[in-house]
């Protein structure tokens, strides 16, 4: 069966199948959220200074952002087939200005709160995207469009480093938070625009909480390959996280380079990480299924954290510009094949897929940099704590190579 558009036109019969429309508004709610997301560690010193507090205690922000995403990103394929996926994305980016208005009008009680407020619906943007983007996007390029579509992730981050703390100096770090709602609000506008032909499959006699509600979590029990997909998307995304956590701790620790070296080793890490994405959707989209790559970008990201947690003071520069490169690709850029490999078997469920994707995803980030830390305070080296988290992505991507993409 042909997928078609919001128009009716069969996305085989567009120039290449990638709807720019949904594909562009979807990277924008991402990018936004995520910013959204790492305000408060982005503008921790200027906020701790004001509040007289201390700046570490703003590290649970995120945290709270995740560990309440778990639950949203389960719960919105139940809103969604209800209001649409619409009317569900305005709702993450009202989700959004709310944050940042509270976040700005108030001390630490307004943050925790508005971790909260955010979290609510941060984990609706994957299963959202999902929804709009699937039956509108030509099979034969859809790994490349999930891709590009998780550059809003990193994109957010790299935005938001560049200009919050320049708001924040100049003009304050409320004034950071607000300037943000302006953005959030026309995309909000934006998406009315298309809500009446995008929102077409809703379906307003649903009820809400019922059997469809644990529709994800079924998929978990019922479907062998959404958990080895599920398992290898928790260790990714932790890993991700043990990397972009510590790298420039370590390197400052271990190394001869300074904070500034170690931040230019970070950002190119990320930059490693964005490039890589359409990279890898373009592979899984060609030559080969998005699976095996999964497979093979974990045993590549074993053997990169193993030498990551060899890194020392004996090590020049090129080694470690490697390192953080080939960590970024893999680490950072797994994400756009791993949705589009949710949403490919998922089936008529996809949405849900998805929704199983970013919780794993979600509570990777939350559990496996918690025992990286742990592990490094106790025995103070890193190449402990570097081999279990290479142990972990080596089996998950173990087996889904050796995985059999029909199987359930």
């Amino acid at each position: 069966m042909v997928a078609s558009g919001s128009d009716g036109e069969s996305v085989e019969g567009k120039a290449n199948g990638i709807p720019y429309g949904p594909l562009i508004l979807t990277i924008a709610m991402q990018t936004l959220a995520t910013m959204a997301a790492f305000s408060a560690p982005t503008l921790a010193p200027k906020i701790a200074e004001d509040l007289g507090v201390d700046g570490h205690l703003i590290g649970f922000f995120v945290s709270t952002v995740y560990g309440i995403g778990i639950f949203s990103a389960l719960l919105s394929p139940d809103f969604i087939q209800k209001f649409g996926a619409v009317r569900v994305a305005q709702f993450v980016m009202l989700g959004v200005v709310a944050m940042l208005s509270i976040a700005g009008s108030g001390g630490m009680n307004a943050l925790a709160l508005c971790a909260v407020v955010l979290g609510i619906g941060y984990g609706a943007t994957a299963p959202v995207s999902t929804h709009l983007l699937i039956p509108r996007t030509n099979p034969k390029v859809l790994n490349l469009v999930f891709s590009i579509r998780q550059i809003g992730v990193p994109l957010g981050g790299v935005i938001g480093a560049l200009l919050l703390p320049t708001l924040a100096v100049n003009f304050g770090w409320r004034i950071a938070f607000w300037a943000q709602i302006l953005p959030a609000a026309l995309l909000i506008l934006a998406f009315q625009l298309y809500r009446k032909s995008w929102d077409r499959d809703r379906n307003t006699a649903h009820r809400l909480f019922r059997g469809e509600l644990w529709r994800p979590l079924y998929l978990l029990r019922d479907n062998a390959l959404m958990r080895l997909l599920s398992l290898a998307s928790f260790s990714y995304a932790g890993v991700q996280l043990c990397f972009i956590g510590f790298m420039a701790l370590h390197l400052t620790s271990r190394t001869n380079l300074d904070l500034i070296a170690a931040g230019q080793v970070l950002a190119l890490y990320q930059i490693a990480g964005v490039t890589s994405r359409p990279i890898w959707g373009w592979l899984a989209d060609r030559y080969i299924s998005s699976i095996r790559l999964l497979g093979l970008l974990g045993l590549v990201m074993a053997a990169t954290a193993v030498a990551a947690g060899q890194i020392s003071e004996s090590w020049s520069i090129w080694p470690v510009l490697l390192v953080a490169i080939t960590a970024g690709a893999t680490a950072s850029g797994f994400t756009g094949i791993a949705y589009g490999a949710f949403a490919a078997f998922g089936g008529q469920y996809r949405t849900e897929a998805t929704a199983l994707g970013s919780s794993a995803m979600f509570a990777g980030v939350l559990i496996l940099p918690t025992i990286f830390g742990l592990i490094v305070g106790d025995f103070a080296h890193y190449w402990q704590a570097y081999s279990l988290m290479a142990v972990i992505v080596f089996l998950s991507g173990l087996w889904l190579i050796v995985a059999k993409p029909s199987m359930n």
